[in-house]
């Protein structure tokens, strides 16, 4: 017949005492089992009153009770620790190189998990639970299981040290405050962890600034890094397209030259083409001559040999021999020499001026540097990069009315005539400038009344259909906006909202440094008042935008006016 197998609880077999397994286990009359080394400790101490109880439910017994040893009950046991052998991981259960052992294990140590500062041990997982459950235990202090619990006791009292002498600036027991330490300023090792605690705090709070500060210098750094790129870039360019210009201009001359030599070439070869017709001309006439002077010399007929003779003698000369000789000269001696001789002569002024001019060029290219300009503080300042803009009527929701020269926008309750166009706002009461930002720019906005008025920059990609946040200015990821009201500003992005308490004022200054990734706005008056600054890194070109809200708009005819900066 096959073994049934019963399942048992490991903590029906402990010890109360030692909190660990039974080893040599006893059963006393009322029935409580204990290790018999264990309840022999607890009854001789027992032996002066010769009254002997038991540990957990205090019944007693007179005389000694003689103990006997449970035999099923150590079977039962050591079956149990060999199943806890086989199911458990030795790395899990037991203590292993590092490790804190438990205090109360006996034999093989487990690894223990907490430390108690009032007990001065560490426990396992199973020594643990009377400090979880025990009320008076509950008390005690617990900590991750450490090695280091004897350096927390005083040598010299051997009680724990928990009190810090700020005045000697070392940990003390309760004893030392009472002898050498006392009228020292001392605290609670747990009140000065509190207080240190805190400075820490403080201390990892300016770090963090400080590297928010190094961050954005960093980002600043790669800002210029980017600038660096771009207007070396640009000077590359621009170099490379004055060169060609010189090229162009140099070849245009070179042509002209060598069409001058070209032509200067055509017009002697055709004046030696009609010398050269000339003489072959000649010496046909010549040959001819020379035959009939040939035919006449062998004549008999003397009478007219002699007229013949004459007749021929009263001809014009044939000889034209001065005028070629001296055409044929001038031939020879056609050179270009001199063309030659100029163009070398200009090719080494040409050289001298680009080696002075190049000289001249170096210190202006090393002394390039790329200084990124402080943001302006005076209004002078900033109007050095103020800008016109006008408001896009495409973009204006139709109830929205524009006038002046699309400068200034108010609310109606009278729906206008727009066209359907794709860039108009359907649903939110807003309007985006017509012209981009981008580099530095600064604008104002007046305002016949702040309330309901949100002043914005977005991208072009901002939603134009719908009431959804795509659409809404300071609601997503494509717009920034700094929404008025008559005792505070609050600005919006991404729809994460920042409040500012600030005073009335009837113009706002917006600056944008696009390449910076700074966005900021002011309160216009004699000095220029920050309301809020954003830095981030802008991927598009921007827009200036206004938006109306109808849960506040009065119905005075408020308006809000891009200032014209002329």
């Amino acid at each position: 017949m096959a073994a049934a197998s019963i399942s048992v609880d490991q903590e029906e077999f402990i010890c109360p005492v030692c909190l660990d397994l039974l080893k040599d286990p006893v059963t006393i009359h009322c029935g409580h089992s204990y290790c018999k080394v264990c309840i022999n400790d607890c009854w001789d101490q027992e032996d002066e009153s010769g009254v002997y109880r038991c540990p957990q439910c205090r019944d007693t017994f007179t005389p000694r009770p003689v103990l006997r040893r449970n035999n099923m009950l150590a079977e039962v046991v050591e079956k149990l620790k060999k199943t806890e052998v086989q199911a458990a991981s030795p790395a899990h259960c037991y203590a292993g190189p590092g490790d804190v052992e438990c205090d109360f294990c006996t034999g093989r140590k487990h690894k223990a998990v907490k430390s108690c500062l009032m007990c001065l041990a560490s426990l396992c997982e199973t020594h643990l639970k009377p400090h979880l459950e025990r009320p008076a235990l509950k008390k005690h202090t617990l900590v991750e299981a450490t090695t280091k619990l004897p350096e927390k006791i005083c040598s010299e009292h051997n009680r724990l040290m928990e009190i810090y002498c700020r005045t000697d600036q070392r940990f003390i027991c309760s004893f030392c405050l009472l002898d050498k330490h006392k009228g020292h300023n001392a605290v609670l090792s747990k009140a000065e962890s509190t207080e240190k605690q805190r400075e820490l705090k403080k201390e990892r709070r300016k770090s963090q600034q400080r590297i928010q500060e190094k961050q954005k210098k960093v980002q600043e750094l790669k800002q210029t890094v980017n600038t660096i790129k771009f207007q070396t870039q640009t000077a590359v360019e621009d170099s490379e397209i004055i060169f060609t210009e010189m090229i162009s201009s140099m070849e245009k001359r070179r042509s002209e030259v060598t069409e001058l030599i070209r032509a200067q070439e055509k017009a002697e070869l055709s004046r030696a083409e009609r010398l050269l017709e000339q003489l072959e001309q000649e010496i046909a006439d010549l040959q001819r001559r020379v035959t009939e002077l040939e035919q006449l010399s062998h004549t008999h007929d003397h009478l007219h040999f002699l007229q013949d003779l004459v007749s021929r003698r009263r001809s014009p000369p044939l000889d034209r021999a001065e005028f070629q000789t001296s055409s044929i000269t001038d031939l020879q001696h056609l050179s270009f020499d001199g063309v030659r001789n100029s163009l070398s002569d200009l090719k080494k002024r040409l050289e001298e001026f680009c080696e002075e001019e190049f000289n001249k060029l170096l210190p202006h290219v090393k002394s390039v540097r790329v200084n990124l300009p402080s943001d302006p503080q005076s209004r002078e300042e900033f109007l050095r990069y103020s800008r016109a803009l006008t408001l896009d009527p495409n973009t204006a929701h139709h109830h929205l009315i524009l006038s002046e020269n699309n400068r200034v926008v108010r609310y109606s309750e009278k729906q206008q005539q727009y066209s359907d166009h794709p860039e108009r706002f359907d649903s939110w009461l807003q309007v985006l400038s017509k012209e981009s930002v981008c580099g530095r720019c600064y604008w104002e906005m007046e305002r016949s009344g702040w309330e309901g008025v949100s002043i914005a920059v977005s991208y072009k990609g901002i939603g134009r259909k719908g009431l959804g946040n795509e659409c809404g200015f300071g609601l997503n990821d494509q717009s920034w906006s700094l929404e008025c009201s008559s005792s505070s500003l609050l600005f919006y992005h991404n729809k994460i909202n920042t409040k500012h308490r600030f005073p009335p004022t009837s113009r706002i200054g917006v600056y944008v440094d696009h390449s910076a990734g700074t966005l900021s706005f002011y309160s216009v008056s004699d000095t220029m008042k920050l309301c809020h600054r954003v830095r981030t890194t802008f991927t598009q070109p921007l827009y200036a935008g206004i938006g109306l809200h109808r849960s506040v708009l009065n119905k005075s005819g408020q308006t809000v006016r891009l200032w014209d900066p002329k």
